[in-house]
C-alpha cells in the first residue's frame, strides 16, 4: 500500500495513563481535504471538535494504526536508564512499527528526539522497505497528515483517561503540574501504600510522593 502518512503521539508528559501513538495513511490527493475539514494541531481544538474530526479522518483514511505504551513499559525503559535507549528510543521504535504497518511512500513524523536526524535514521534502520521520512519538531503544526495523527492519538488517549477516571476517581488532567493530580496520587498512596498501576512510577512527581511517605515512616 502506498500513500502519505502522518505519525504523532499524545500523553508523553502525563504522569497518569498510557502514551498513545497514532498513524494515519491517506491517498496523496486526499491530503488537501484535511485542511478543508479544519484539521490542525490537536492542542488548538476543543475536545468536541477533535472527536468530530477523528471520525471524519478515519472515514477518509486508507488505514489508521494505534499503539499504546503503558505506564509499566515506560517505567521499564526510564528506570533502566540506558544511554540513548530510554523513552525517546522506545517511542521512535513504536513510530517505526506504525510506519511499517502503513507502508507509505512518505511519512511526516513529529519527532520525539532532540536530534531529528537520529530519530529519522533509527526509524529507517528497522524498516524492511525504502520510504521517505520527514521528521521534524512541531510537525503537527506544519503538515496536515501529522495534524490528523495528533487528533487521532489525542482522542484515543482522552477516551482511555475518561475510563480510568470513571473507575478510580477524578484526578483532573493527569499532568504532573496539575495540583488535583498530585493530591489524587498522594491520597492514593496514603490509603493503599503504593502508587496506582495506571500511573508512571518513574516520573519525578511520583518519586517525590514515595520519598515523602518513606521519610515519614522512618
Amino acid at each position: 500500500m502506498k500513500g502519505i502518512a502522518g505519525v504523532d503521539e499524545a500523553g508523553r508528559g502525563c504522569v497518569i495513563g498510557p502514551l498513545v501513538i497514532a498513524g494515519v495513511l491517506l491517498k496523496e490527493e486526499d491530503v488537501a481535504s484535511l485542511k478543508e475539514m479544519g484539521v490542525r494541531d490537536s492542542k488548538t481544538l476543543t475536545s468536541k471538535k477533535r472527536e468530530s474530526l477523528a471520525n471524519e479522518i478515519s472515514e477518509l483514511a486508507l488505514q489508521v494504526e494505534y499503539f499504546q505504551l503503558s505506564p509499566k513499559s515506560i517505567d521499564s525503559v526510564v528506570f533502566r536508564s540506558k544511554p540513548l535507549r530510554r523513552l525517546n528510543y522506545l517511542e521512535t521504535m513504536v513510530m517505526a512499527c506504525i510506519i511499517r504497518r502503513l507502508c507509505p511512500s512518505k511519512s511526516y513524523v513529529d519527532t520525539c528526539d532532540v536530534d531529528n536526524h537520529r530519530c529519522r535514521e533509527q526509524m529507517l534502520s528497522v524498516l524492511p522497505f525504502s520510504t521517505e521520512i520527514i521528521c521534524e519538531p512541531k510537525a503537527d503544526k506544519k503538515y496536515p497528515t501529522t495534524s490528523a495523527a495528533s487528533i487521532l492519538a489525542k482522542v484515543r488517549r482522552d477516551s482511555i483517561i475518561k475510563d480510568i477516571r470513571e473507575e478510580y476517581g477524578d484526578f483532573n488532567s493527569g499532568y504532573p503540574s496539575d495540583n488535583k493530580t498530585q493530591i489524587f496520587l498522594r491520597e492514593w498512596y496514603q490509603k493503599n501504600g503504593e502508587i496506582p498501576h495506571f500511573a508512571r512510577h518513574s516520573w519525578s512527581t511520583v518519586q517525590r510522593i514515595i520519598d515523602e511517605f518513606r521519610a515519614i515512616e522512618l
